[in-house]
């Protein structure tokens, strides 16, 4: 099986400009492919997984990425899947957020001499001037056809500024500067982002000619109910300062049923043989899953040890045979707390109301004893464990 049957396989193509062309340079490892990423944020987050993975697959089947830094687009700001304007960030903050892209990027992609390489679009963008890009590219682009695109009928109603308006301009210059000057003749990006995608692909033909191969492939991000990243409106990010290694490990452990096979199609290296036995699994044998799921994951981005950590922690508090030493642990003033104050001190509660009507509901538990009691005083000892409902738990110990 060639690496593009794998990825159809696998579940992540969604749509491709033209499919023979593509096959034939994706196997044969002569694609030099590029891959955008705005720097809104100064950690990648879960959601950028399908994305990473497909960048290691390809390049390990011998094709040639481009990480491509929006340092000029992310000025702009992408319309696509959103509700309003983003926030607008300064140069300066947006060189800080690439920087931090780059260390965790090295994780999933080997970068070196005739290997990947990272570019940043604010090389070019920035420098261009105004009136001579309209007078290049402008007269390729059909007004009535970008109104048409999805990413900008979504935001009709509520306003769309002109500032937004040109994202979809801005990222096909990125595909036309990159076949000039990097040979890049295939792109990849999300299902949201085919109008933008299939631009870059059009300003190259009419710029150089219908016989330019430019192609593009978009995947299936955030497809089939999965919304990747996104834990009770919070980010999981990729930075163990900002989501901790157990924290992305119970993240992926809680994935729905119906999308645990999906995401270890997707995401994990997994032989397909191997996967395929799994989706006969049903019951008690999808917990099994999931536990695959997030180790294999944990450890692409923290490393085996700290996946390993996290899954005996995991296993302690779900009845495994794990240690607890390796769950989060919140150090307490004292031998004894308050079961409200402990609550909160461990974050699992944003306030002491907020404490009180998890404990009347009977949604907290320590050492898996059901506390009813709001006037409960937690004995610390040598350690104990406070859950708060079923997947979310500390360990409490005396400092």
């Amino acid at each position: 099986m060639g690496v593009y049957e794998e990825l159809k396989e696998r579940g992540l193509i969604a749509q491709v400009t033209d499919e023979a062309l593509i096959r034939e340079l994706v196997n044969s490892g002569k694609a030099t492919f590029y891959i955008g990423f705005d720097c809104t944020a100064d950690s990648l987050t879960a959601g950028h997984f399908m994305a990473l993975t497909l960048m290691k697959r390809l390049q390990m089947a011998g094709n040639k990425p481009i990480a491509l830094i929006g340092g000029g687009t992310t000025m702009i700001g992408d319309p696509s899947g959103r509700s309003d304007m983003r926030k607008m960030l300064t140069r300066e903050d947006i060189d800080h957020n690439a920087e931090c892209f780059k260390k965790q990027m090295s994780r999933f992609i080997e970068f070196g001499e005739g290997k990947a390489i990272m570019v940043n679009n604010a090389d070019w963008l920035l420098n261009l001037n105004y009136v001579d890009l309209l007078r290049e590219v402008g007269a390729c682009f059909s007004v009535n056809n970008m109104l048409r695109a999805e990413c900008y009928k979504q935001r009709m109603e509520k306003g769309l500024s002109f500032l937004e308006f040109n994202y979809m301009i801005m990222q096909s210059y990125d595909f036309y500067y990159l076949f000039k000057n990097y040979n890049c003749n295939l792109q990849f990006g999300g299902d949201d982002q085919w109008s933008n995608m299939l631009g870059g692909t059009e300003l190259i033909r009419r710029k150089l000619g219908k016989d330019a191969s430019a192609m593009t492939i978009t995947l299936l991000t955030d497809s089939n109910g999965m919304k990747m990243g996104k834990t009770a409106g919070n980010a999981v990010w990729l930075d163990p300062e900002k989501t901790p290694p157990y924290d992305f490990f119970q993240y992926w452990r809680n994935v729905a049923d119906a999308d645990v096979i999906k995401c270890i199609k997707m995401l994990t290296f997994l032989p397909l043989d191997e996967i395929h036995k799994m989706e006969k699994w049903e019951g008690s044998d999808l917990n099994k899953a999931k536990e695959i799921l997030a180790f294999e994951l944990t450890k692409l981005v923290h490393g085996e040890e700290e996946a390993q950590k996290a899954l005996e922690a995991a296993r302690a508090v779900f009845g495994g045979s794990g240690s607890s030493e390796n769950m989060p642990t919140v150090e307490i003033e004292g031998d004894t707390i308050g079961v409200l104050d402990a609550l909160v001190t461990s974050k699992l509660a944003p306030s002491k109301g907020e404490a009180r009507r998890l404990v009347q509901q009977g949604g907290v538990s320590v050492d898996d004893v059901k506390i009813s009691d709001v006037n409960h005083v937690v004995k610390i000892g040598g350690g104990v464990v406070l859950k708060k409902g079923k997947k979310q738990f500390v360990r409490l110990i005396s400092k």
